[in-house]
């Protein structure tokens, strides 16, 4: 079994269809998306679009859930591209009114938690499924990090950070290194537990400015995570970003540092 496990896509076009070429060239025959397919970029409608027509389970993220609903805890620039997506969601429903699909549906049956077998899948973490974001510093809070392996199950996938890596109970956390242009970074999951963040599609936040995804291989608790990178035109992503004024322009320009 291949599964690609891909996490906040946030409204990026260019980013999805990139990884999903991707995707199409490694044998993968399923994928999982962890939530945040809006919020922040340019195509709201299709990304939500193409993830409910590509992956066989979506979880809700809490960009996601802000555009249904009133956004909580969101930054001044991220509600108003939230809002704004919301008017683009709205906006496409209506004009596609007739039709058996309306994204907002889509997007507001979607589950905040998933388990297949030894494996947990969350946006946030196994605590907070919608909301709390677990960061590679927090190995520095032991007392955290305890408390979410208490409830996770053996492996938890999870995005929301958009910083990918794997977390143990120690705690350690161990970051993704990609040398001299390389595009894959493998390892075996430990025997015990272990947090794995897949890190972002359409908005990395690492330093890299390519995208991140996780293919997960193998059977039972003998899995192995491949992090894979893909560039994709950010350029084109921010300068759309730019022609839309209810999106600040830093949402494009943080494309180009991978910020």
């Amino acid at each position: 079994m291949k599964r690609a496990i891909l996490s906040d896509i946030h409204g990026n076009l260019e980013a999805l269809e990139a990884v999903l070429k991707d995707i199409d060239q490694q044998g993968v025959e399923e994928i999982f998306c962890l939530g945040d397919v809006v919020g922040y970029g340019p195509n709201p409608c299709e990304c939500v679009t193409i993830v409910r027509d590509r992956c066989k389970m979506v979880l809700l993220g809490n960009h996601d859930q802000g555009a249904l609903f009133d956004p909580d805890g969101f930054n001044v620039g991220a509600e108003r591209a939230i809002r704004w997506t919301r008017t683009q969601l709205e906006r496409h429903d209506r004009l596609a009114r007739n039709a058996d699909d309306p994204l907002a549906d889509f997007l507001g049956e979607l589950p905040r938690t998933h388990t297949d077998g030894a494996c947990q899948f969350v946006h946030g973490s196994a605590r907070r499924p919608l909301d709390e974001y677990v960061f590679p510093e927090d190995i520095y809070n032991p007392l955290k990090i305890q408390h979410i392996f208490e409830l996770v199950q053996k492996y938890c996938f999870q995005g929301h950070t958009h910083i990918p890596g794997i977390f143990t109970p120690d705690p350690q956390f161990e970051s993704p290194e990609f040398g001299h242009g390389e595009q894959e970074w493998c390892r075996q999951l430990p025997a015990s537990k272990a947090m794995v963040n897949v890190g972002s599609v359409g908005q990395p936040r690492d330093g890299d400015v390519r995208s991140c995804y996780v293919i997960l291989e193998g059977e039972g608790s003998d899995l192995t995570v491949r992090f894979r990178r893909v560039p994709y035109p950010a350029v084109e992503t921010c300068k759309k970003i730019h022609a839309i004024a209810d999106l600040d322009n830093f949402l494009g320009d943080r494309l180009l540092q991978g910020r």
